[in-house]
């Protein structure tokens, strides 16, 4: 159990840490001499291995978000220096991205529960009333799957073109499923609803006229990318709700701007799986490949993304003072 004394004796170092952060955000790093970047680099690392310790009791989670937070501003203020390169794109990617997707982890799965509960509503709604399809798909496209024909077919002859507005469409709910973090989490909340709603309609539509296996086979090649892209994008989203309505022992202002860094790396590591995603959509998923082999492409790519996120990176080891 860490002791208040321990605190105490820790939180000068902590503070001076911070002092330093904010006169390299104000005047930039060259505004720090030598020495206060010697000392920066090293608070830097002390403050990595109070960070282990302090996780270790589960009554200090206050301190912890505050260090963790510190912490995370100075490995952005420390390596925001150096030019970038391809190696600190690879970096990024490889491990600084599944890291912080890891430590929001709640959040994007927050955003999952809020999608399949919408997903849910919507389908026992349409399932009940299928008039109701109507009102969120629109006429054209409930006669299209009352004729037991998909609308996706177009998709085929334009793959190009069809590519690049699919990108772009994902792209943009993706943004500004995040941007509407700043709403309190409201807005998030109602994108990552509705288009949950909209795939629950849209799933039993088809089941009620017999052509799951053909939507299915025809949404699990992109989906299984596509949909955990704007997972994140809601959880970023959320994040942002987080600091802007809870920040602690910080100032609602820093809360607020420490939330939006990690939310804004969230969201930026979702854009190449989305172009992925879109690529699969316009050239794979409207085509007449098998549907064994569609699946089992949704599995192969599913399994790839999950390693991604949750095995390739590994934390850093805090450094010992």
């Amino acid at each position: 159990m860490i002791s208040t004394h321990w605190l105490e004796k820790r939180k000068p170092y902590w503070t001076k840490l911070e002092a330093l952060l904010n006169q390299s955000a104000k005047d930039g790093l060259k505004s720090l001499t030598r020495s206060e970047l010697q000392e920066l680099s090293l608070l830097y690392r002390q403050t990595a291995a109070d960070l282990a310790a302090i996780r270790e009791d589960r009554g200090s989670v206050h301190f912890a978000r505050y260090v963790n937070q510190l912490l995370v501003r100075a490995h952005n203020t420390i390596y925001s220096g150096r030019r970038a390169s391809p190696k600190t794109i690879f970096s990024f990617f490889w491990d600084t991205y599944p890291s912080t997707f890891r430590r929001n982890l709640k959040h994007c799965l927050l955003s999952v529960l809020i999608f399949l509960v919408a997903g849910a509503v919507g389908a026992v709604l349409t399932y009940q009333n299928p008039d109701f399809k109507v009102k969120i798909l629109g006429p054209e496209m409930v006669e299209t799957i009352d004729r037991h024909e998909m609308w996706t077919h177009s998709i085929v002859g334009i793959k190009p073109l069809a590519s690049s507005a699919i990108m772009t469409n994902n792209m943009s709910v993706s943004f500004t499923t995040f941007a509407f973090g700043i709403t309190a989490g409201v807005g998030t909340i109602y994108m990552m609803a509705f288009n949950g709603l909209k795939i629950g309609v849209i799933g039993m539509a088809c089941h009620l006229s017999g052509m799951s296996l053909q939507f299915w086979s025809f949404v699990a090649p992109h989906g299984v990318l596509e949909l955990p892209a704007i997972f994140i994008a809601g959880g970023a989203g959320l994040r942002i709700a987080q600091g802007l309505l809870f920040p602690g022992i910080l100032p609602r202002r820093e809360s607020l701007a420490r939330a939006g860094l990690e939310a804004v790396q969230l969201v930026l590591g979702t854009i190449p799986i989305l172009i992925i995603a879109g690529l699969i959509e316009a050239f794979v998923s409207p085509t007449g490949l098998p549907i064994p082999l569609k699946f089992s492409m949704a599995g192969a790519l599913f399994v790839l993304l999950a390693a991604y996120l949750f095995g390739l990176s590994r934390e850093p080891k805090p450094a010992q003072s």
